[in-house]
C-alpha cells in the first residue's frame, strides 16, 4: 500500500506546493512551478483507490464513485493540511494534493499593494479576488479576513470546498463550513448564512448561477462578501459573471452587481529571482461611480482605460504591478515582458532602466 502519509511529509520536507499521483507512474511533487518524481514505484489503480477510501471513507468514496470528482481536505500527523482532489483519468483514479500553509500570510508577507487591506475595512458589498488555478487566491482571502479578525469584532461566516487555511478566533468569532461535510452545497451554506447574524461571509468559488446569485444576494442585503473567480482581469471578471445569467436577466444583474460590486484584486504569481518562492503582480479594479455607470450600461470595454487612468485612487494594471516587481528585484526581465498584457510596451518600458545602468557601468569602468 502507498505510503500517502510519509509522502506528503516529503512534499512539506522539501517545500513542494502539490503533490500528483496518477496510476502508472510514482508520485509527483511541484516546486516552485517544476516538477519531480519521487525515488518510489509506480502507485497501481488499487492503491490509488485504496488511498482515496482511507482519506475519505466508504460513504463519500460511493459519492466520489458516482461523481467522478471529489475535494476535501487532509492532514497528516505534523498538522500540516492539504486540499485534495480526487478525480478519474482513463478509467483510474488519481488524486492533486495542494498545501495548505499552516500560518496564515499578512498582506505585507504576499506583497499586496496597500489598497487591498482598505478594502477589508468596507460595511458592506462585493470583493472579489480572481485568477487561474494555483494563483494564491484563497491566499489573499485568508489575508484579508486576517486582518479584519485583528481588527474588527466581527462575526465572520465562510463556506468553503474544502476549508484550506484554518483561521483562529482572535477579535473576531469565525465559523468555517466544508462542503460536502458541514453543508452540502455552496448555495444551501450561503442560504442558511444569511440565517445566522454574519457581518462577513466569504464564499470560496462563485462556480454556478445559484452560487453567483446567492452571493450577490448577500452582498445587497448589506453584508461584506468576499470570494472568487477564475477570471485574469477585472472587466473579464465582470462579464463572466453576467453571462452566467440568462440574457433575459442580464440588465437586472448589470443594475445589481453595479450597486453592489466594490473591488475586483485579479492576481497571476510570477517566480521570485531574489529567493525561493512566488510573488503576485496583481490588478486593482475599484467601483468609482465612472465604473458603476460601466457596467450598468454595458460599457465593460471601457474598464481597462479606467483602471490605467486611476492610479492615484489605488487603481492598477497587472503591467504596473509588474513594472514594481520588475523594480524592486523581484521578478524576472523576461519574464515581465513574456507575461504582460503589451510585451512591446513592457519591453520598452524597461529598457532604459537597462540602459542606464550599462551606461553607468562603462562610465565606471573607465
Amino acid at each position: 500500500m502507498v505510503d500517502i502519509k510519509g509522502i506528503l511529509a516529503t512534499a512539506i520536507d522539501n517545500k513542494a506546493s502539490d503533490v500528483h499521483v496518477n496510476v502508472g507512474m510514482p508520485p509527483v511533487l511541484r516546486k516552485n512551478t517544476e516538477l519531480f518524481d519521487l525515488d518510489l514505484p509506480p502507485v497501481t489503480s488499487e492503491e490509488a483507490e485504496e488511498m482515496v477510501l482511507a482519506m475519505v471513507g466508504p460513504e463519500r468514496f460511493k459519492v466520489f464513485q458516482e461523481n467522478r470528482d471529489l475535494d476535501f481536505s487532509t492532514s497528516i500527523d505534523s498538522g500540516d493540511r492539504f486540499r485534495v482532489n480526487a478525480h478519474y483519468q482513463r478509467e483510474t483514479v488519481a488524486v492533486s494534493f495542494r498545501v495548505i500553509p499552516n500560518l496564515v500570510f499578512s498582506l505585507d508577507d504576499l506583497h499586496l499593494p496597500p489598497i487591498a487591506r482598505e478594502l477589508t475595512d468596507l460595511p458592506r458589498g462585493l470583493v472579489l479576488v480572481t485568477g487561474h488555478t494555483g494563483s494564491g487566491k484563497s491566499t489573499t482571502l485568508a489575508a484579508m479576513v486576517g486582518v479584519i479578525n485583528d481588527k474588527y469584532r466581527k462575526r465572520i461566516i465562510t463556506i468553503e470546498d474544502p476549508v484550506e487555511y484554518v483561521i483562529e478566533n482572535r477579535n473576531s468569532m469565525i465559523e468555517q463550513r466544508e462542503i460536502g461535510s458541514d453543508c452540502p452545497r455552496f448555495e444551501s451554506g450561503l442560504r442558511h448564512a444569511l440565517r445566522q447574524d454574519p457581518d462577513i461571509i466569504m464564499v470560496g468559488e462563485m462556480r454556478d448561477l445559484e452560487t453567483t446569485s446567492f452571493t450577490i444576494t448577500a452582498a445587497e442585503t448589506g453584508h461584506l462578501v468576499f470570494s472568487t473567480l477564475h477570471t485574469i482581469n477585472a472587466a473579464q471578471t465582470i462579464e463572466r459573471i453576467i453571462d452566467i445569467y440568462p440574457a433575459a436577466q442580464q440588465n437586472q444583474v448589470r443594475a445589481m452587481l453595479a450597486n453592489t460590486l466594490q473591488a475586483v484584486i485579479s492576481q497571476t504569481l510570477f517566480r521570485r529571482i531574489d529567493e525561493p518562492g512566488m510573488v503576485p503582480c496583481v490588478e486593482i479594479l475599484l467601483c468609482t461611480s465612472a465604473v458603476r455607470n460601466c457596467i450598468r450600461e454595458n460599457r465593460i470595454y471601457e474598464i481597462p482605460n479606467i483602471i490605467e487612468t486611476s492610479r492615484r485612487l489605488g487603481m492598477q494594471t497587472l503591467d504596473n504591478s509588474i513594472h514594481d516587481m520588475y523594480s524592486k528585484g523581484y521578478v524576472d526581465r523576461e519574464e515581465a515582458i513574456m507575461r504582460s498584457s503589451n510585451p512591446g510596451k513592457m519591453e520598452k518600458l524597461l529598457a532604459p532602466a537597462n540602459e542606464f545602468e550599462v551606461v553607468q557601468s562603462v562610465e565606471t569602468d573607465n
